[in-house]
């Protein structure tokens, strides 16, 4: 493992390919990547370009390193919106359609009702943008989204 002093580890390929089983798994897609998969302490998933790692990191001041792809718990994988976003353009099963209501709905932070055969993470899709993951538990999509990125105000869906 390389040290980051970002408390990250560079995950290894048995670890990425058990993570790519859970993608395959939960949302049928077939994820491939040349990135480099990396964890916090938090178990937060971070994809990064494999060339971030022959800058001199000692020298710089960072934060983070790479787009935060999804979050790993309990043999489970919690996408971000942008991991949802990779992810969703090759989903075969787990995404839930969205009508505009619901879309202003989950964009707020509301959880969304719905029927229909899913389980555990869905990615959630409106017309042709996703919009994130979502639990699905009892009829519903629990919502996940951070306050910091939800709607404040009512503002049309435009097309």
């Amino acid at each position: 493992m390389f040290d980051l002093s970002l408390e990250l580890k560079i995950l290894n390929r048995k670890k990425v390919k058990e993570i790519l089983a859970l993608i395959k798994k939960q949302w049928g897609a077939d994820f491939r990547t040349e990135l480099a998969f990396l964890m916090n302490t938090q178990n937060k998933i971070f994809l990064a370009n494999k060339e971030v790692f022959n800058l001199d990191l000692e020298k710089l001041r960072i934060n983070s390193i790479g787009l935060y792809f999804g979050e790993l718990k309990n043999n489970e994988l919690r996408l971000s919106i942008e991991g949802s976003q990779i992810i969703g353009k090759s989903a075969k099963r787990n995404f839930v359609e969205l009508d505009d209501k619901q879309a202003m709905q989950w964009l707020k932070g509301e959880d969304i009702d719905t029927k229909g055969n899913y389980k555990g993470f869905v990615i959630l899709k409106h017309k042709n943008d996703f919009l994130g993951t979502g639990k699905y538990k009892d009829g519903k999509v629990l919502n996940f989204v951070s306050k910091a990125r939800r709607f404040k105000y009512n503002l049309e869906i435009l097309d």
